[in-house]
Formats: C-alpha cells, sequence, structure tokens
C-alpha cells in the first residue's frame, strides 16, 4: 500500500507502475504492428501501418485462399458457362492449395485439445488431492505433499531423457494417440504441484464447520466436495484452469522431442518454429501466427477474470 506523502512520491509511483504495463505490452503491440503491415512498411518505425494489411492473418486461417489461387480466366468460364455444381467443385479442386500454406487451424486445434485436456484432468485431480491433503489425516500424508512439491522443483530439462525413456519402453510413442497421452501425463507432472498447492491452501481456509454440518446432515464426502467444496472455491479453480491451461498451451520443450514422429500433432509452439523455417516466413505471417496463438489466452484470462477475484464473499457461516 502507498503512504500518503507529497506529490512527488505518488507522481513517482504512477510513473514506475505505467513503465512496467508499458514495458510488458510493448512486444505485443510490435508484433501486432508489424502483422499488419506490407513488406514494403517494414521500414516505418512508427507502430500505426501505413496501410492495414490483413493478408497474413486470412492465409494463416485459409480465409479466401481457394478463390485466390484460381486464374482468372478459369473464374470467368465458370462463372459464363452451364456447369452443375459438382462439375464446378471439381475443377476449383484442381486449383486448391496442397499443403504450401501453413496449416495454421490444424495445429490451433492440436493445441487446443491437448491443453483443454490436460487442464482439466489437472483441476480433477488437484481437487481431489487437495481435498485429501487439506482435511483428511492419514499416513505419510505429510510426506505425500512434501513428495508432490520437490517434483516441481526439478527442472523440465532434466526431466526430459528419463521420461522420453519410459515412454519409449511403455511403446506409447509408437502411435499418434499414445504420444498425445505421454504429452498429457508430462503436462500433468509440471502442472499438478503448484494446482496441489494453491487449492489446498484454499480449501483450507474454507470453515470447517460447513462440512462438519454437511457430514451431520448425511452428506457424503464426495458430495460435500461438489456441492459445498467445489461452489465455494470456484475462483481459485478458475486459477488453476488457466495455470494449467497456459503452461500446457505454451510448452515447446517436451513437444519438440515427442512429436518430432508426428507432424500432424505439432501443436502451435511448433508450428511457428516450422512457419520461421519454411518458405513462407514472412515477418507479417510470424508475427500474426504468434497474435493468433496469444488470443486464446487473452480471451480466457477476460472471459472469466470476474472470477479470479472472488473468495468466500458469497458462502460463509450464516451469523
Amino acid at each position: 500500500m502507498v503512504k500518503s506523502g507529497g506529490v512527488s512520491r505518488k507522481i513517482g509511483f504512477a510513473f514506475l507502475i505505467l513503465l512496467i504495463v508499458l514495458f510488458s505490452v510493448f512486444p505485443f503491440i510490435q508484433a501486432l504492428s508489424t502483422s499488419l503491415k506490407y513488406q514494403w512498411d517494414w521500414g516505418n518505425p512508427s507502430l500505426i501501418p501505413t496501410q492495414i494489411n490483413l493478408e497474413a492473418y486470412k492465409e494463416l486461417l485459409n480465409i479466401g485462399q481457394e478463390e485466390k489461387s484460381v486464374p482468372e480466366s478459369v473464374k470467368n468460364l465458370l462463372d459464363e458457362s452451364d456447369l452443375t455444381k459438382a462439375q464446378r467443385d471439381e475443377i476449383l479442386a484442381k486449383y486448391k492449395e496442397t499443403g504450401d500454406v501453413f496449416p495454421f487451424l490444424k495445429y490451433f486445434r492440436n493445441s487446443l485439445a491437448l491443453s483443454t485436456t490436460g487442464a482439466l484432468l489437472s483441476v480433477v485431480l488437484a481437487i481431489m488431492g487437495a481435498y485429501s491433503f487439506s482435511r483428511l489425516r492419514y499416513r505419510g500424508r505429510g510426506l505425500i505433499q512434501r513428495g508432490v512439491l520437490f517434483v516441481y522443483m526439478i527442472g523440465g530439462i532434466l526431466l526430459l531423457i528419463p521420461l522420453y525413456r519410459i515412454a519409449v519402453a511403455m511403446g506409447l510413442l509408437a502411435t499418434p494417440v499414445g504420444t498425445f497421452l505421454a504429452l498429457l501425463i508430462i503436462y500433468l507432472v509440471q502442472t499438478l504441484p503448484v494446482s496441489l498447492y494453491l487449492l489446498g491452501n484454499f480449501f483450507r481456509s474454507i470453515p470447517y464447520s460447513i462440512e462438519e454440518a454437511a457430514l451431520i446432515d448425511g452428506l457424503a464426502r464426495h458430495k460435500i466436495i461438489w456441492r459445498i467444496v467445489i461452489p465455494l472455491s470456484w475462483s481459485a479453480i478458475v486459477t488453476v484452469f488457466i495455470y494449467a491451461f497456459m503452461i500446457a498451451w505454451n510448452e515447446y520443450l517436451f513437444a519438440s522431442v515427442f512429436l518430432k514422429s508426428y507432424d500432424q500433432l505439432y501443436t502451435l509452439p511448433m508450428g511457428l518454429r516450422a512457419l520461421f523455417y519454411s518458405k513462407n516466413a514472412i515477418w507479417d505471417r510470424i508475427m500474426a501466427g504468434s497474435m493468433l496463438t496469444a488470443t486464446p489466452v487473452i480471451i480466457l484470462f477476460m472471459a472469466i477474470q470476474k472470477n479470479l477475484t472472488g473468495g468466500l464473499s458469497e458462502g460463509g457461516v450464516k451469523g
């Protein structure tokens, strides 16, 4: 909290906050500006493009690319002739792109499926584990808690080779489904320690008298979790989901090793790297791909940010 003092102190504090915000936001503004500029405008130091260019976004999202590749003479012929729809489609199919365009949507679907599934599994397991740590008493509980946090202290690069060898020995990397499952397990290993820690501390802040009253009324443990603990902890659960989703969405190290044999399973970070080294590696496409990659996380955060500031204000013990 800023203590009431001189005007200069308040101005200095406001300037410091503004400087930090600008330092954090400027890379995104620069990337957005470059993605909207034509190639002849890249030398323009201004962040405002001379002319808005949406071609990079259209290409990555595959908007209007089929029509773009059809020669004008063929378009005129199709408009003037009395061909059936099937015949028109057959002619247009010859001019469709065959893989030269960056398959952004495919990589987007892969990342979305992997990140959403991993985040949901992390949340479900974290709810059960955190409730066990915060409410139940059993032998070895403290050892398990410390062991979970110990795993989080080990860097991912140290776990890469052992986890890869385990996945190979189990035969998971022999199929695309097994590789997908192996990455899910790895993302759980990465996110569960923090998820358990966050939810465990939040569950301890819930008055136990609420659960005692439910137990006296004959409510089972699993129903207490579903009807009482989860509604009161919704803000913390949303926070854990966002955390797990972002870890999986932005992860590159493990994906680059485990998915190297399955380009159809590439995630967006790997896709952006492939774009950088491809013949489509033009700065407006790279920056557009980066902005589209960051968009889902931004939208997710903005859509549910009101849940992040919640607490127990709507569910306490009535006096």
